[in-house]
């Protein structure tokens, strides 16, 4: 018997919503039938699925999976290779997050007096740790392991007064963005001035080759689209996020 999505949702623990995902990018497409266009899911769907899941197991994104699975030419022993070395270089991080985390504790403990090099280390090392649990997966899908990489890099790799510099701007950004919704401007003076730092706070994060004109514009949209965003930026004003929107296409219209 085929299942349906809600059926082969029970039986394998994903959401509805990721099968009908799944369909949407032509990772594993149903059956329909004819007369109401219910999506059904017969023994090669489900033989399918089962492939996809191990991929997904050994950690491949969902565009690997995809070629392993369709292109006769993909290398899956070379793709597999390449995921090691970044596990490898996962657990040198979380290693390094650990050995953090311990000084932090005899610190708390009266065991270890952490000095200042230290306390900017694990500060970094908690961000990247938290930014990695909440996001890590889903950016890796969007927007590819080499560039995640890259982003983790750059970001372990900065110095206190980078950092320093990198707050005065996120500050400085969102209170031009205040002031420009204010004046209802998303042309304006402070508006230009809050593109101009955003996308300098963000090349503490991106190299010059990934902010592309394109990639900040897409960003930016994506703010408005994710509720997770969404909420971050109706802290700095509501409806923030979608006057930023406005604001980065009036911005690189200019220049």
């Amino acid at each position: 018997m085929p299942y349906t999505v809600k059926e082969l949702s029970r039986l394998t623990g994903l959401t509805p919503r990721t099968l009908r995902y799944y369909d949407a990018i032509g990772l594993l497409c149903p059956v329909r039938d004819r007369e109401n266009a219910y999506r059904r899911y017969g023994p090669a769907e489900v033989d399918r699925l089962q492939q996809i899941l191990l991929y997904r197991e050994l950690g491949l994104t969902l565009e690997e999976v995809r070629r392993a699975l369709d292109d006769p030419s993909y290398d899956r022993a070379e793709a597999l290779r390449a995921h090691l070395g970044r596990l490898l270089a996962q657990r040198q991080r979380v290693e390094e997050l650990i050995r953090t985390v311990s000084r932090t504790l005899e610190t708390l403990e009266g065991g270890h007096e952490m000095n200042d090099k230290e306390k900017f280390e694990a500060l970094k090392s908690r961000a990247i740790a938290e930014n990695e649990a909440a996001y890590g997966q889903e950016a890796r899908e969007k927007y590819g392991r080499e560039t995640v990489d890259e982003t983790i890099r750059l970001f372990s790799g900065m110095s206190e007064e980078a950092w320093t510099k990198m707050q005065e701007e996120e500050a400085g950004y969102q209170e031009a963005l205040r002031r420009a919704m204010a004046a209802d401007d998303p042309a304006g003076t402070d508006a230009r001035e809050a593109c101009r730092l955003h996308r300098a706070w963000l090349l503490h994060y991106w190299t010059p080759e990934m902010l592309t004109p394109q990639s900040h514009t897409d960003l930016v949209d994506m703010y408005g689209q994710d509720e997770r965003f969404t909420a971050y930026y109706e802290k700095v004003a509501p409806g923030c996020a979608a006057f930023f929107a406005k604001a980065i296409r009036a911005y690189y219209d200019q220049n």
